[in-house]
């Protein structure tokens, strides 16, 4: 067994473990899944999801939990000493949980296809341009852990889904010809599902509302509205309601920007005419 296996397993072992030791501690001081999920404003799945292991404790419920339920920093010294999660650094776990039970997603993307619409030879060519590299194991895990993710677009209700994706992202054939092809397809093909709105902003503009980077925007479940932001240092996932007010602010203005999702499409009917 792989080094990165024996991680990932270790890890899952773990976060059983922390999820056992808070359904301990819940039932003690009385709570029930659902009474606990309403004092967070979460739902009570989320909460059954972390005593069954299935999703990590994030250190920030840790302490609220070790607060209310007097358990003297038992559940945040458990999180601290938590194993890395393995591939998936955990700046960007909270960001895939929130994205994973999304009522809506806004995303927009100027240098890569969005991680939600790439094919498995793009994803492919995405983590072989790493640098420090991947080995060819971690990067077939990472492609996997990346398709499984658009798995949320075909539910029986999906996410409400916009994207605005800057062309020039479009024209870069990152992985081959081949590999450029299969992906404008790709992208055609997902710009007719229900509930998906793609856009996209051409080259040649004199404004452009998006210049400081991409970022995502999502409501959860409670209705919050959280942004998410991510460089090669780290990731942010933005709650600051100013803040948020401003990313929905570009995002508005450049959806005003680029094509309609009709003349985006008629565009990559033309691209994969070109080909």
């Amino acid at each position: 067994m792989s080094g990165s296996r024996r991680r990932s397993r270790r890890n899952a072992s773990a976060m059983k473990m922390v999820g056992a030791l808070l359904a301990v501690h819940r039932e003690a001081a009385g709570y029930t899944q659902r009474s606990l999920a309403e004092h967070f404003c979460m739902s009570e799945d989320q909460i059954a999801s972390i005593e069954q292991g299935r999703r990590p404790l994030k250190m920030d419920l840790a302490i609220q939990l070790d607060d209310l339920l007097g358990t003297n920093r038992t559940l945040q010294t458990a999180v601290d000493h938590m194993p890395e999660v393995d591939l998936v650094p955990r700046f960007a776990e909270e960001y895939l949980d929130r994205e994973e039970e999304a009522l809506a997603i806004s995303w927009y993307e100027c240098l890569l296809m969005p991680g939600l619409l790439q094919t498995e030879g793009y994803a492919r060519a995405v983590f072989r341009s790493r640098v420090p590299v991947y080995d060819e194991d971690e990067i077939e895990q990472l492609v996997a852990k990346r398709i499984e993710r658009r798995d949320i677009l075909h539910r029986k209700q999906p996410p409400t889904v916009s994207f605005v994706i800057w062309e020039a992202a479009l024209r870069d054939q990152l992985g081959g010809h081949e590999v450029y092809v299969q992906q404008l397809r790709h992208l055609r093909e997902y710009a007719d599902l229900p509930g998906l709105w793609l856009q996209i902003l051409p080259l040649g503009r004199t404004t452009h509302a998006g210049l400081s980077g991409p970022f995502i925007l999502l409501e959860t479940p409670e209705h919050q509205r959280l942004a998410y932001t991510e460089t090669g240092r780290g990731s942010q996932l933005i709650s600051e309601l100013d803040e948020v007010a401003i990313l929905n602010q570009k995002y508005a203005m450049l959806r005003t920007q680029a094509l309609n999702t009709e003349d985006s499409k008629g565009l990559l009917d033309r691209m994969l005419g070109e080909r």
